[in-house]
């Protein structure tokens, strides 16, 4: 075993601006870890127990100076908002206002404050025994004039009942700074409000009601499960995190696995036995996993050292002799036709009930949405729905009829490809020009198409129309039947004699309906239509990451701003607040998936979203955010630190830094695949002997799904001109820290100096438009090369966002200074005294 690094020599008190009663200094973290410090997940969940005990009589708690934050907002809110309807203008309060509010005095019995109350006629705080007040902000207790609000304090304390016991006082740590003379915050009560919005801000969040996330027993539904199991004689039952279309993210009603278990991710399935529960989920899950399931389940880690790489490697490994049961709605063809010929091998086979065991036990399971859809303009789509079909049209035309092998006679009617079944939600969207809100975080809505040489029929149910989408369809003659109308259609085989085309994802339950005389398997080409993005939709993302970016400055000034003022922050409050900066821009519609705001051990989760209830206050040290427009839908994510990096986090951001330098600087020749440049990303990590376990990037829509395909870091289909794609490379240290730094990429040609084989040669144009934090950086690990292209960047942010934030004075010299800011942090000079340069 290594053994740890000594700990550094002791700082001097200014480079710790927020002390505690705890250890001032902390030993660095090492980044090689030996079992004994992984974390344990009883201990882990008893710390956050106690954790929550304090945040809810403290209101408040000491920082952490060393642990790494993850701020990730990229999905859709919950809270979306139509920029046609969004009348009402988001209200903060002047950021220029005078915070005077003092200390307040210890002896509480002396000055009594009322509590804070809301009143529902108004948009603001007020207080019980007094007029409407704003004079003091809506960010809670701030420094100023001392005498004056304890002025302020006695008058109004009469008023006050004196049988009132007081609050508890909430102790607050000492703060020393080299750049300020004042050496305590102000302790404020638990009943005031540390809020840091006002106003229809301050109204949205207050009615963002969520409820309490406890650790369920999931006893009593697994004994459920295992009754209906016994009746069918099963051996195992797979509970699917997919719904019938195969997407990623689903609906409330759609969440049976997450029932059954109570894992939230959005990726993993859950295989029940007649004894044992399992769960099987990806490296992006692990943590999250372990504090989630309660002690029915077992966490299989897919793709770690010695584990399967997936479910369906772990089932067929253990299964002999059994019978798999599985709702055929929920596994694709290429999953179900994989899994059982490797179980037939195993002497098992796959069982098919009629009805979904989950649905049949899940008493008070969410009805569908019945959200009306509505049509996304050529101003944003740049091509006609009726031009999407042609193309289609024209692709099934040109597919050959299946023949026998070695047959001499000519085709017939029933062995040529007469149309295509379309059961991706987001390629039907994308083919009509048609977005919905059925999913949260993603523009879908619940449909089945069916596209012939000479028809079009969209399976949608009736509530879902409006005049205007009716019409719509009307005039692209597309006719309309209910959704569940497309189980009689297969299996009347309306469409005549000819075979339909599928792709590998389409639902296993339309395959066992269609038989396979009447179906083919081809990849999917609405994919890869829809994957190469016209020049209007490109304009369009160009513009949503401007507009996106500025918000994400806004907010990372207001944070610092506030975070050096003494203010403490937790993660949901810092995600709101970059929501409803970003709810001001054009076109906006909602988030693009669940803020990802982490910090210190939850930014080491690398999907990890906070609660209102339940987050934990900002550390001094990281975001990771997605916005959905009209114009495009955006994916960005940044690792900031407010205090003094360790050594051990300044050289793992390092090399993912130069990690994220390598793809974006990279140029390829045609026909180069996102795997092939996988390792450009990891080459930095690995030769100091780090990693991270999920994907380099991915596709993404325009003002669709954050994750799109077919191509990826992690895919072996080509790169092409128009292809969007994320370059995102991380690293995760169990339970201290996390970082990752991801923007958005375009494919696009470029001209290179020996243009060998002609103009073959690709590279990347960069969407993303957020300055990289560069006090974490290692100048001297830098070549000379990547501090230019760190510096190029930066300024490049400025002089693209500095028009989109001229009436911000904060944002904007909070931009300047990054822009122009060194490499690093100064070393200490003589006595060991450190100076910040900022």
């Amino acid at each position: 075993m290594v053994p740890p690094p000594p700990p550094p020599p002791p700082p001097p008190p200014m480079c710790f601006p927020f002390s505690s009663n705890r250890s001032r200094f902390k030993e660095a973290s090492p980044l090689i870890r030996t079992d004994s410090q992984r974390s344990d997940v009883n201990s882990y969940g008893s710390d956050n127990h106690s954790y929550h005990s304090q945040h809810s009589a403290d209101h408040s708690s000491p920082r952490s100076r060393q642990s790494g934050n993850l701020l990730r907002s990229g999905s859709r809110s919950t809270t979306r908002t139509h920029a046609s309807r969004d009348l009402e203008k988001v209200q903060f309060d002047s950021d220029s206002d005078p915070y005077d509010v003092p200390a307040l005095p210890n002896n509480r019995s002396q000055s009594k404050v009322s509590h804070l109350s809301r009143d529902p006629s108004k948009s603001s705080l007020v207080r019980n025994d007094s007029k409407r007040s704003a004079k003091w902000g809506g960010y809670g207790w701030g420094l100023g004039k001392v005498k004056e609000r304890e002025q302020h304090i006695l008058e109004r304390s009469p008023s006050v009942s004196s049988d009132r016991p007081p609050p508890p006082q909430y102790d607050s740590p000492t703060r020393s700074s080299s750049r300020s003379s004042r050496s305590k915050r102000p302790p404020f009560y638990t009943s005031d409000s540390s809020s840091t919005l006002v106003g229809s801000a301050l109204e949205r969040k207050i009615n963002d009601i969520e409820s309490i996330k406890e650790r369920i027993d999931t006893g009593d539904r697994l004994e459920q499960i295992r009754k209906l199991m016994m009746k069918d004689g099963l051996d195992y039952y797979v509970v699917a995190s997919e719904d019938a279309h195969q997407s990623e993210y689903v609906s409330a009603s759609d969440k049976r696995r997450e029932w059954v278990s109570g894992f939230t991710g959005s990726a993993g399935q859950a295989i029940i036995s007649k004894t044992v529960a399992y769960l099987v989920t990806d490296s992006r899950y692990w943590l999250q996993a372990r504090e989630e399931l309660d002690s029915n389940w077992y966490l299989i880690p897919a793709g770690s050292v010695d584990a399967p790489k997936d479910w369906i490697d772990w089932l067929v490994d253990r299964a002999k002799d059994a019978k798999v049961g599985i709702d055929a709605r929920m596994i694709s063809h290429d999953k179900a036709t994989r899994l059982n010929s490797q179980l037939m091998a195993k002497g098992s086979k796959l069982v098919f009930p009629p009805q979904n065991f989950v649905d049949l036990c899940w008493k008070d399971k969410p009805q569908r949405s019945r959200e009306p859809i509505f049509i996304q303009s050529i101003e944003f789509t740049g091509r006609e729905a009726s031009s999407k079909i042609a193309e289609v049209r024209q692709w099934i035309r040109a597919q050959p009829p299946t023949l026998i092998p070695y047959s001499k006679s000519p085709p017939t009617p029933a062995q040529a490809h007469v149309g295509t079944l379309i059961t991706s939600l987001s390629n039907i969207a994308y083919l009509l020009n048609l977005r919905g809100c059925d999913i949260p975080f993603n523009p879908l809505f619940y449909a089945y198409m069916f596209i012939s040489l000479d028809r079009a029929i969209l399976f949608l149910d009736a509530a879902k129309l409006t005049d205007d989408t009716e019409d719509y369809l009307r005039v692209d003659r597309i006719e309309r039947r209910e959704y569940n109308d497309i189980w009689p259609f297969l299996r009347k085989r309306e469409w005549g004699e000819g075979k339909l085309l599928i792709n590998p994802e389409t639902s296993y339950a339309i395959s066992l309906m269609l038989t396979h005389f009447r179906y083919t398997v081809v990849p999917p080409f609405v994919d890869n239509m829809k994957a190469v993005k016209n020049e209007v939709e490109l304009e369009g993302l160009r513009r949503a990451y401007l507009r996106d970016g500025a918000a994400y400055v806004r907010w990372l000034a207001w944070l610092e701003h506030k975070i050096h003022q003494g203010y403490d922050i937790t993660e949901y409050e810092a995600a709101w607040r970059l929501t409803e900066y970003r709810r001001q821009n054009k076109h906006y519609w909602g988030l693009a998936y669940e803020n990802i705001s982490a910090s210190g051990p939850n930014a080491a989760l690398p999907h990890y979203s906070p609660s209102k209830s339940t987050a934990r206050m900002i550390d001094r040290e990281t975001p990771d955010s997605g916005g959905q427009y009209r114009d495009g839908t955006c994916d960005t994510t940044r690792t900031v630190h407010f205090g003094r990096p360790t050594q051990d986090q300044s050289e793992a951001y390092t090399r993912v830094l130069q990690g994220h330098i390598a793809i974006d600087s990279a140029i390829f020749p045609e026909g180069t695949t996102g795997a092939q440049l996988d390792v450009l990303a990891r080459r930095a990590l690995w030769k100091d002997g780090l990693n991270y376990m999920h994907g380099t990037g991915h596709g993404f829509g325009s003002f669709l799904n954050v994750h799109e395909g077919p191509h990826g870091f992690a895919s072996n289909v080509p790169l092409v001109p128009g292809h969007v794609i994320t370059n995102e490379p991380g690293f995760y240290l169990e339970g201290k820290w996390g970082m990752r730094i991801e923007s958005a990429l375009c494919v696009r040609r470029v001209k290179t100096k020996g243009e060998f084989s002609g103009d073959i040669w690709l590279g990347f144009e960069r969407l993303t438009c957020v300055p990289i934090q560069t006090r974490m950086v290692k100048e001297n690990m830098l070549t000379k090369e990547e501090k230019q292209w760190l510096k190029d960047h930066n300024k490049k942010c400025l002089e693209r966002l500095e028009p989109y934030l001229k009436d911000d004075k904060r944002a904007l010299k909070w931009l300047k200074r990054e822009a122009e800011r060194g490499i690093g942090i100064a070393g200490p000079v003589a006595g060991g005294i450190t100076i910040d340069w900022d």
